[in-house]
């Protein structure tokens, strides 16, 4: 079990967090359509996974809107936003901000979800959220990039991540 921070305070977090070099878990999730969505839909295509507590906490527009400003940046490369949100709230969300590059996807039917991706808060007065995270994968599903950010409220490390999925200067 992993430990994050909430406030300064130690929040255990369960499950199996990926590490760069493995093959991401497979997962189900579900989108603003409420139509189940596979990471298998998305071989052939890198893939950016945001993990957040939810998207009307701070942290979570946070993330989505610095996501939604890089996404372009990086070819072949799909962003998500994953949270515990119901589909209906990460609609509104995405139509409030006007997202065209980040999709953003539920855990609705998909919990397992959280324990595959190592982010399951497991202490109250958080847990069955999730925790911060951003992970990176490959156009075969190998983990790239993998932070476990360490305080639920703060943002991950958005430039070693483009360092790994930039080309690198010619």
């Amino acid at each position: 079990m992993a430990t994050v921070l909430l406030n300064g305070e130690p929040i255990g977090v369960g499950g199996h967090f990926p590490r760069v070099g493995d093959i991401a878990h497979s997962f189900m999730l579900v989108d603003t359509h409420l139509a189940d969505v596979p990471l298998s839909k998305f071989v052939g295509r890198r893939k950016i996974l945001a993990v957040v507590p939810s998207v009307d906490a701070e942290i979570g527009l946070k993330i989505a809107r610095r996501l939604e400003s890089i996404a372009g940046s990086f070819d072949n490369t799909l962003c998500f936003v994953i949270s515990v949100d119901t589909p209906y709230a990460l609609g509104r969300v995405m139509t409030l901000e006007g997202f065209r590059h980040v999709r953003m996807l539920s855990t609705l039917r998909g919990r397992d979800f959280h324990k595959d991706y190592g982010v399951m808060i497991t202490d109250v007065p958080l847990s069955g959220m999730m925790a911060t995270a951003l992970i990176a994968l490959d156009t075969n599903d190998v983990v790239l990039y993998a932070e476990l950010v360490q305080d639920v409220n703060g943002e991950p490390a958005y430039d070693r991540m483009a360092e790994v999925l930039l080309p690198p200067p010619t």
